[in-house]
């Protein structure tokens, strides 16, 4: 196993709800109406697809960049009150620490949340930092991971990235690498070279270890 890549959102830390309650704040300010359907329809999407689905469902004419910035206002004001990390991230995130080997975040969330975010995290963790500011194509295009492995000098096929959702499984499979998913607001079916579990509480550095051995999808 050459190294390990963490997906952001949902996985390490529990902003899924944060992202809603921005979300709702937003599209109302836009005219329209945020439910759970609408979150489903965008979880592990990008900032600018967000904005775009956003302004297509409310009908507004508002500038797509107000729009963004002020989902960048409102999570960054929300992350910098508190977050909390999702069950065993902190244990595996410290377990790969120890063993020495290379890890990186991989979210599509915009730099400014990433950062935010990674206050509560510990930047410590990771040797190198992919946001959805730093590719031309984010997930489910497997460019994000592609980049992170490049970073790292690691061969993609010997990486496990950890993922909570479908277009993030989907990035990290098309990169080539073996995938650990923690599904969190949509369902992740098993597959060749995936291990799906309930929480990362079930993994630790063996089981991904196996993961990296085993055959490939």
């Amino acid at each position: 196993m050459d190294a390990v890549l963490f997906d952001m959102d949902g996985l390490l830390v529990d902003s899924e709800k944060i992202w809603f309650q921005v979300e709702t704040e937003v599209m109302e300010r836009l005219g329209g109406h945020w439910g759970p359907a609408d979150q489903e329809h965008l979880v592990g999407g990008s900032m600018p697809s967000t904005v775009a689905y956003m302004l297509r469902v409310s009908g507004s004419q508002a500038d797509p960049a107000d729009v963004a910035a002020w989902m960048l206002e409102g999570m960054v004001r929300r992350l910098a009150g508190d977050v909390e990390m999702m069950p065993g991230a902190a244990e595996l995130l410290a377990a790969v620490r120890r063993a020495g080997l290379p890890a990186a975040l991989v979210t599509s969330s915009a730099r400014p949340i990433a950062q935010a975010c990674l206050e509560r995290i510990g930047g410590h963790h990771f040797d190198h930092v992919v946001t959805g500011d730093d590719v031309a194509r984010t997930k489910p295009d497997p460019e994000p991971y592609l980049t992170a492995a490049r970073a790292l000098g690691a061969d993609p096929a010997r990486c496990v990235a950890l993922e909570d959702s479908p277009n993030g499984v989907t990035a990290a499979t098309a990169a080539g690498c073996r995938v650990v998913a923690v599904p969190s607001v949509l369902p992740i079916p098993h597959a060749p070279g995936r291990l799906v579990v309930s929480s990362l509480r079930e993994v630790d550095l063996a089981a991904l270890r196996a993961l990296a051995a085993g055959p490939a999808e």
